[in-house]
Formats: C-alpha cells, structure tokens, sequence
C-alpha cells in the first residue's frame, strides 16, 4: 500500500525527453514519487497494476493506443487511480472525449510547473482542474451541441447546481432522493463532458443552461 503522505505517479508520453523532463520536474516536489514511464496506452494499461500509482500523466495523441482509450480502460480496472490529461492540444472534442473518458484533469504542456504539481496533489484527492484554453475551446462548440442530450430533469438538477446547491438542497427543492440527485450530477458531467461540478456550472451558465 502507498504512503498516504505520499503521491505516486506513473508518466505516460511517447516521447522520451518529454518524460525525463516530467521525471525531473516531479523530483523537486518532496511529496510525489514517479513510480514508472510507459511510451503508449496500452504500456500504460500494462503498468498499472504492476506500479500501483495514485495518478496517471497521461499524454492523448499517442500510437498503439491513444490516451482516451487507456484512460477508460484504466478507470475501468482500477477506478480509484486518477489520470491526468497532459497534452498539447487544446481541441473542444478531443477535450470532451477525455473527460468522457475518466481523466478527472486535462491540462497543456505549456501549463506552469506549479500548476501541474497542484494539479497531481488535488487528484488524489478527488478535485479536478481544467486548462483554460482547453475550457474554452469546450465552451466555443455551436449552442445547439451543448446539452442538447440533457433531459429535462437534468436540466433542472444543472440550473440549481450552477445556483450553488448541494446534492442535499437539490434533493429537497426537487423533492428527490440524493442518490438520485447523484445520479443526475453523473449524467450531466458526463453529457457535458465536465470534469466537475464548477465546470458544469460555467458551462451552463456560457451556454444558457443554467
């Protein structure tokens, strides 16, 4: 079992420099610990069981198999490991697709050392973070794309969220269980393609949602 103090993480990149500068980046912070490389998805898939990590740098385009794909056959087998998204590209489907995918953060390579550092502490700890390029380039899809598989119900539970409301207060206003308000959140990230609760709510608010 991993040091609870302790972070451990697992780098997946095609290209070697990339992740030796990511090894070396990761070395200054006491707390993080890379506990293995893989140069594709499907090396990925291979290793995490082998390396145990509690995070997952996981670039998208790579060959063999893509990182959308080992991301969800990660999630998959082992859904308490988060992965991270570290890409260089900021495409709004491709972002979706990821998302979609489990990847609980998608982040660019141009991204702030400190950022991604911030970024692999809050992972394992559930919270997620999103590139502002990357949210913008989700938010510039056509109007009619956007929570247009919402149902009704959705839509309701998405405009008390975007309100601030807890999966309690939803429960109450809408007269609902808070198993089922989960349900409802589950669905809606998913449908949005919203790492979080606070990205649902921009993206609802942006597009009229909300």
């Amino acid at each position: 079992m991993s040091d609870p103090r302790r972070t451990r993480v697992l780098i997946v990149d095609d290209h070697l420099m990339v992740r030796e500068g990511l090894k070396f980046l990761l070395s200054t912070a006491l707390d993080l610990d890379v506990v293995g490389e893989a140069a594709n998805g499907a090396e990925a898939v291979e290793l995490v069981p082998l390396t145990e990590p509690d995070v997952v740098l996981m670039d998208i385009v790579m060959p063999v198999m893509n990182g959308a794909d080992a991301t969800a056959r990660i999630k998959e087998a082992f859904p308490s490991v988060q992965v991270i998204a570290l890409t260089s590209y900021a495409d709004g489907e491709l972002v979706e697709q990821t998302l979609r995918a489990g990847a609980i953060s998608y982040l660019l390579k141009d991204s702030r050392s400190e950022a991604l550092v911030t970024a692999i502490r809050n992972a394992r700890d559930g919270r997620g973070a999103i590139d502002a390029g990357a949210m913008q380039s989700v938010m510039s899809r056509r109007l009619d794309e956007v929570g247009a598989d919402l149902t009704p119900r959705e839509r309701e539970v998405l405009a008390l969220l975007a309100a601030g409301m807890s999966n309690g207060e939803i429960a109450e206003k809408l007269t609902l269980a808070v198993g089922t308000v989960r349900l409802h959140v589950s669905s809606i990230l998913s449908k949005l393609g919203a790492p979080n609760r606070t990205t649902a709510a921009v993206i609802a608010m942006k597009h009229g949602l909300d």
